[in-house]
């Protein structure tokens, strides 16, 4: 995202808050491994107090042990060749879609079954070891393994279910819009007011002063600013801080990741604050979705795919998107503390900058497909309808430069199209 000056609160309006209620949560790689650490001990845990169970019928220890590592061992026998299989369909929709849509490896479902998996696991294997030379066992134990195995059969299918949705355009489409929705009525909440005059914005440090703080890890992508904690942190110190990256931004050595009042916090407390990895999330960053979209319809005009029904698709759904910003207020950036002094900025995409990424890319590449252009041509021309007056001029100019490739390169059929 390009670099922003504070946005000023305009005249009569309080300043506004990005809404963050996603905001720091543990990490998804975290969540993962605690859930099958959580399984792994609560199936040894069962597995030891199993035995013991003294009511309901009694069966033969040999045959229970059987059973026992029996299902434990096909259990994790099978989830081991269906996550296998699995990676084929995340290769498929890397090479077919995008390499940056990574909808299906996100899903909770992929690690939650691995985790119940390791938990059936280690409760079989457990309770086989700890009837050791036991006459007799309660039934109670290898009914428990019986139904901990169906339901972990459900999860897998469910999981199947999920992988072929993610080789599916149109639920692949489906679910990065309504990612997108969520995200959008999280951040957008107020709706957009046609500039008028501007009063003084709470004093932050200009662009080029203040403390800069650089990036010296290596290269990484920022996902996540944890903002509650840095307001906290600001007021407590007394310090201000102005972001110039948002999330989504790769960070370089030496990239200066924000400019902070002297005496303010330092490269520490800041990377205290931010979520990095290795690729874009939904999280924070809403610029995404667009890219994702474009990603898509850039790769169906292709001279190697070509597939213009594919891009048609995904236009579609970047018209669904880029009509709900039309008439919401995105200057969001600005985080204030309980005194009401803006402490924090962060800068954040606005509508030029959504509409250049949605539509510019495609518009270049759709040039030899008159379907791709068509559908181009009206989603500009309804998007005109929805947005208010002073931003209609980029989506004008846009609508401008399709007329005129579409009767340069059709002056035929163009007007009939």
């Amino acid at each position: 995202m390009p670099d922003r000056a504070p946005v000023a609160t305009r005249s009569g309006v309080r300043p506004r808050r990005w809404r963050t209620a996603s905001l720091r949560r543990p990490t998804r790689a975290v969540r993962r491994d605690l859930s099958q650490l959580l399984c792994a001990v609560v199936g040894l845990g069962l597995g030891l107090l199993a035995p013991l169970i003294t009511a309901g019928p009694r069966a033969d220890a040999g045959r229970v042990v059987g059973v026992l590592f029996t299902l434990g061992f096909g259990v994790i026998s099978l989830v081991s060749v269906i996550y296998s299989v699995l990676f084929l369909v995340v290769q498929f929709s890397a090479s077919t879609f995008t390499p940056r849509l990574g909808l299906f490896r996100q899903e909770p479902v992929v690690w939650r079954t691995f985790a119940l998996t390791i938990g059936v696991f280690v409760f079989c294997v457990t309770s086989g070891l700890a009837i050791g030379s036991r006459e007799d066992v309660s039934v109670l134990v290898p009914g428990a393994a019986m139904v901990l195995a169906l339901v972990a059969l459900g999860m897998m299918r469910t999981l199947q279910m999920k992988a072929f949705d993610s080789i599916q355009l149109g639920h692949s489409l489906t679910a990065i819009a309504a990612r997108a929705h969520r995200l959008y009525d999280t951040l957008y909440v107020r709706p957009y007011v046609p500039a008028g005059p501007a009063i003084a914005p709470s004093p932050l440090p200009a662009a080029d002063t203040g403390v800069a703080i650089r990036w010296t890890g290596p290269p990484v992508v920022l996902q996540n600013i944890d903002v509650p904690a840095l307001l906290g942190l600001a007021r407590e110190g007394d310090f201000s801080v102005v972001f110039r990256v948002a999330p989504g931004t790769t960070l370089t050595e030496g990239t200066v990741i924000a400019r902070v009042t002297p005496g303010g916090a330092g490269e520490d407390v800041l990377r205290a604050v931010l979520s990095t990895g290795v690729e874009r999330t939904f999280g924070q960053d809403p610029e995404l979705p667009f890219r994702l979209l474009a990603d898509i319809a850039l790769r169906a005009l292709s001279p190697a795919v070509n597939d213009p029904a594919t891009a048609v698709d995904a236009l579609d759904r970047m018209e669904d998107l880029l009509v709900r910003l039309a008439d919401r207020d995105l200057d969001v950036g600005r985080f204030d503390d309980p005194d009401g002094r803006t402490r924090v900025s962060v800068p954040v995409p606005g509508w030029g900058r959504y509409v250049r990424t949605a539509v510019d890319d495609v518009i270049l590449a759709a040039h030899g497909s008159p379907m791709a252009l068509r559908r181009a041509r009206d989603l500009l021309r309804r998007l005109m309808e929805r947005t208010p007056g002073d931003r209609r001029a980029l989506v004008h100019d846009r609508l401008r430069w399709v007329e005129q490739a579409g009767g340069e390169a059709y002056p035929l059929v163009w007007k009939d199209l």
